[in-house]
């Protein structure tokens, strides 16, 4: 934010005299100059508010509020000296976000610098980690044009439209904290376990025989792979919900040729609909009265890659059960997933490459009412994904949709997955990828990835194997290029760098029931399977600014290497961290893996794709704490459907502990409708000298591995 905000005020600066007690640790605010009520929350849940919180309200930071001379609504944090702040979204640049700034104004944002004022989503909301540890969030519930600057020890947010409701949230910790925001916002939902497989896409794969190709080169090479992506070269001139079936004779027929490999395929559905009275889809649309109009009553036209288009009102219920048939009667070709890009909305003749902000929006009562696109502008991605999340869910209910949008707004991760844009294949934006990716799962999107590689420009053998490396561990891991550069597959840089990717993305698919384990828990708590190092020691100032380096649920530390000399920078966190590879193997151009003591880390074997084997054999790796002992966690359900929710599921917690030269290993307890499987289990226990001692049995059995004879072993504690 420009300093032009503070210096502009024209009110003086004042407090809400009666702020409301929301939930037990939030307290709700707003400005007392607000003559209007608030507005309704498009990012809160309905049942957000705590009906059980009561009193005064909850103790803690205290927002004071102002108007600038541009009719702005200010709102500024003052907090304590040293704290450090997170969040704010899609950023790029560095994790720790003091002393910057972000628009909140969804945009198209191709090839973006550290300059870029705003991207492709808007996060209002601020965390903050006191100098102790403890936390603290402030959520602005607008979705206006805003911007956030966070200097010194002060978050200042300046908001166009409506007075916003302002929630501060406290917490002793950043997790509570998180755990508290996902109570008001929601989590993200567990996504079928397909997605969390390798993805690949390119723009584009234009024709079925090359589609087709690069799924045989994948299984050819051993080179595991989930999903394989459409973009709009397979449509007829680019028109949303058509095929060209020159390049794609019969789809359902690849798509089925593809499954009998364990390929799963997603399409991209971009909202620009051709205005052509021979569309059957703007004819349909037409009828049913769905697209944006301009301020006369006139249809709005706008530019984008079909040509001249119109675009429907996602902010209305109506229009969103229309785009979810038309999206379900697309999918029904086969497809497993949709990818819905272009929705900030990007127009690429629009005042500031979208809709002119007078353009006018028939919204739901619930988001607010009839209003313009001012107002609805940073919610159409949002509301263009739930159409289409819900449009999947109504039309194959026992199936988990699948939706990736390039937009969103805070609460969106409800419905899609996201990634980071347009990136450039530059050592500058591999640097962004762990922050930009730590900074929305501090925001409620913990369900996101990047283009692996960049998708703008040429990466090279080593570029591309680092990001590999690190893109292979990301909550979401499709790699992406655009059609005007070289090709980016895991084979396109030759055998050292093809060699590289193999391991990175056997690394993926061995640490899958982790992962899954993870998503589950963000689903209940909301807690990012992708962390800040921070989250190992809260209170540890050296960590809160490390780039390079992140955790994977709370057991597994990345120490990764972003520049081209190499090296992870960041600090080591205390206690044990001991270093593993999954697959036994590692390359120079891969992250370093450890893993923390006292942990239990369950791992699957090596397969090509995740519905190509059960669960067995299930691999255990254990780092033993300081008093020999050690846990971990394993969630198992059918990987789709909802059936889990209902307990169809097995939750193991194992346990070991070190007795007499012997590490015994055993499952402490088990929760869950789901018999467990008859398996065989390998144990691999990790040593402080870098030996791994192993041994074999059943799943589920208690099993001895010998780690040192009873004479020589300092821990003798009495058996379990």
């Amino acid at each position: 934010m420009t300093k032009r905000t503070e210096s502009t005020t024209i009110t003086a600066w004042t407090h809400d005299p009666a702020p409301q007690r929301f939930r037990q640790r939030t307290t709700r605010f707003r400005d007392p100059a607000a003559a209007d009520p608030a507005p309704p929350s498009v990012a809160l849940l309905e049942t957000a508010a705590d009906r059980d919180a009561s009193g005064p309200p909850a103790p803690g930071l205290v927002p004071e509020f102002a108007r600038d001379d541009d009719g702005r609504w200010l709102t500024r944090l003052a907090c304590p000296r040293g704290s450090c702040f997170y969040g704010t979204g899609e950023v790029a640049g560095p994790l720790l976000r003091n002393g910057q700034s972000v628009t909140l104004w969804n945009t198209d944002s191709f090839g973006y610098t550290i300059e870029t004022p705003s991207l492709y989503q808007s996060h209002p909301w601020v965390l903050g980690v006191r100098a102790d540890g403890t936390a603290f969030g402030m959520l602005i519930d607008t979705t206006f044009r805003a911007e956030i600057g966070l200097e010194g020890d002060v978050a200042l947010v300046a908001s166009e439209g409506t007075a916003p409701a302002v929630y501060v949230l406290e917490g002793p910790s950043p997790e509570a904290v998180l755990e508290e925001l996902a109570a008001l916002i929601g989590t993200t939902p567990l996504p079928p376990r397909w997605a969390l497989g390798f993805h690949q896409c390119r723009y584009s794969y234009g024709a079925e025989h090359e589609v087709l190709g690069i799924a045989e080169e994948f299984r050819a090479r051993w080179l595991p792979c989930d999903t394989i992506w459409m973009d709009i070269d397979y449509m007829v001139d680019s028109r949303p919900f058509t095929i060209d079936t020159h390049k794609f004779p019969d789809a359902e027929k690849m798509i089925l040729q593809l499954r009998t490999k364990g390929f799963r395929t997603a399409w991209i559905l971009d909202p620009g609909i051709k205005i052509d009275k021979e569309d059957s889809t703007f004819i349909s649309g037409q009828e049913r009265d769905v697209f944006i109009k301009k301020p006369d009553g006139s249809l709005f036209a706008g530019d984008v890659w079909p040509g001249r288009c119109a675009w429907p009102d996602f902010t209305n219920a109506g229009v969103r059960h229309w785009w979810g048939q038309q999206t379900a009667r697309f999918a029904r070709i086969g497809a497993d997933g949709v990818w819905n890009d272009m929705n900030e909305p990007s127009v690429f003749d629009g005042p500031g490459r979208t809709i002119p902000t007078d353009c006018l929006h028939n919204a739901d009562p619930e988001l607010g009412g009839p209003d313009d696109h001012a107002r609805y502008h940073n919610i159409y991605g949002m509301q263009m994904a739930r159409a289409s999340f819900e449009g999947l869910l109504r039309d194959r209910p026992g199936r988990r949709p699948f939706v990736l949008s390039r937009s969103n707004f805070l609460g969106g991760h409800r419905y899609a997955c996201c990634w980071t844009g347009d990136s450039a294949s530059t050592w500058e934006h591999l640097s962004w990828t762990i922050p930009m990716m730590l900074n929305l799962g501090l925001s409620g999107q913990v369900f996101a990835g990047c283009d692996i590689g960049g998708f703008a420009d040429d990466a090279d053998d080593v570029l591309f194997a680092r990001w590999m490396g690190i893109g292979c561990l990301l909550p979401f891991a499709r790699a992406h290029s655009d059609k005007n550069t070289n090709r980016h597959e895991p084979w396109s840089f030759g055998p050292a760098c093809e060699r590289a990717c193999r391991i990175a993305l056997e690394r993926r698919y061995r640490l899958l029931p982790y992962l899954y384990t993870q998503f589950e828990r963000a689903e209940r708590t909301g807690v990012p399977p992708m962390r800040p190092l921070f989250f190992a020691d809260p209170a540890n100032e050296t960590l809160r600014d490390a780039e390079d380096s992140f955790l994977l649920g709370p057991d597994v530390l990345v120490r990764a290497s972003v520049k081209p000399s190499g090296g992870c920078e960041a600090p080591m966190p205390a206690g044990i961290w001991r270093r593993f590879e999954p697959t036994e193997t590692s390359d120079v151009h891969l992250p370093d893996l450890y893993l923390r003591g006292g942990a239990i880390l369950p791992m699957g074997p090596i397969v090509q794709y995740t519905g190509q084997r059960p669960l067995d054999p299930i691999t255990l790796v254990i780092s033993l704490d300081e008093q020999g002992e050690a846990r971990g966690e394993l969630f198992e359900d059918d990987g789709d459907g909802f059936a889990y929710r209902e307990g169809d599921c097995l939750r193991t917690v194992y346990a070991a502990k070190r007795v007499r030269g012997h590490v015994n290993v055993w499952v402490e307890q088990s929760g869950g409708g789901r018999r467990r499987p008859l398996r065989a289990a390998e144990i691999v226990v990790l040593l402080d000298d870098g030996r791994l001692v192993r041994a074999t049995g059943v799943g589920g059995d208690t099993i001895s591995v010998l780690v040192a004879p009873p004479a020589a072993d300092p821990i003798e504690p009495q058996d379990p």
